[in-house]
């Protein structure tokens, strides 16, 4: 088993109110899967990828990742299981403005083994440049980019590191559907060859249905979804 969440929970609390944000949620995910959820606006999907990620720790339950919990290790370690282990497609791209295509794609190289590996990992990342559709876009800086185009560098950089699983959230949401199209098919294709977990946060029922197992989140809670 890949990753097991065991009656997680997240609570806010505004004074003396309690908001949970995910409630009481039990999910196993097998390596290779790709899995999507859906679910309106509020209903706590964001805050569930952010959890699995190790960024936002829960107020109770258990994470574990291959056997062990992610919230039991050290600030080190869990940010070594961030960089890692998980690549994150946030809902907007997220792009430092000072910084080249190339040079946004290689960030997390940066963060996981420092300059000495940047050289090593240039044409890598020239080669997720160009599988996203933007392999002519490696000097360009953000604001020379369309919305489309920053999207699909922020894609190329959460598999820089080679991570194991996928956490993305709308990560189509501001293409047309030609382009939601082909990146799907790159998702597929990482997903198939390269053996990449993906946890796909979506409000397109019909790219919910193009996963493998669809599932639902309504106020914080999480079902299966049959016939969406």
């Amino acid at each position: 088993m890949h990753i097991v969440l065991s009656d997680v929970t997240k609570s806010y609390f505004i004074g003396k109110d309690r908001f949970d944000a995910v409630r009481n949620v039990s999910l196993e995910i097998d390596s290779r899967e790709f899995i999507s959820i859906v679910g309106h606006s509020g209903s706590g999907k964001t805050t569930l990828l952010s959890i699995i990620g190790g960024i936002a720790r829960p107020t109770s339950g258990t994470v574990l990742y291959e056997g062990k919990d992610i919230y039991s290790l050290d600030k080190d370690r869990l940010s070594e299981y961030r960089c890692e282990k998980t690549g994150f497609i946030f809902q907007f791209a997220s792009l430092l403005p000072n910084l080249t295509s190339e040079e946004n794609v290689l960030l997390p190289v940066l963060f996981k083994t420092g300059n000495r590996a940047i050289a090593a990992a240039e044409k890598k990342a020239a080669e997720l440049l160009h599988m996203a559709g933007v392999g002519d876009k490696l000097n360009a800086y953000p604001s020379q980019l369309s919305g489309g185009q920053q999207r699909r560098v922020a894609i190329a950089r959460a598999f820089i590191n080679d991570p194991e699983v996928v956490l993305a959230d709308e990560p189509t949401g501001d293409l047309d559907e030609a382009t939601e199209a082909e990146i799907m098919r790159f998702f597929k294709r990482m997903n198939e060859e390269a053996g990449t977990t993906f946890i796909m946060v979506t409000h397109n029922s019909g790219l919910a249905r193009d996963t493998g197992r669809q599932l639902k989140m309504d106020n914080g809670s999480i079902s299966v979804v049959q016939g969406i």
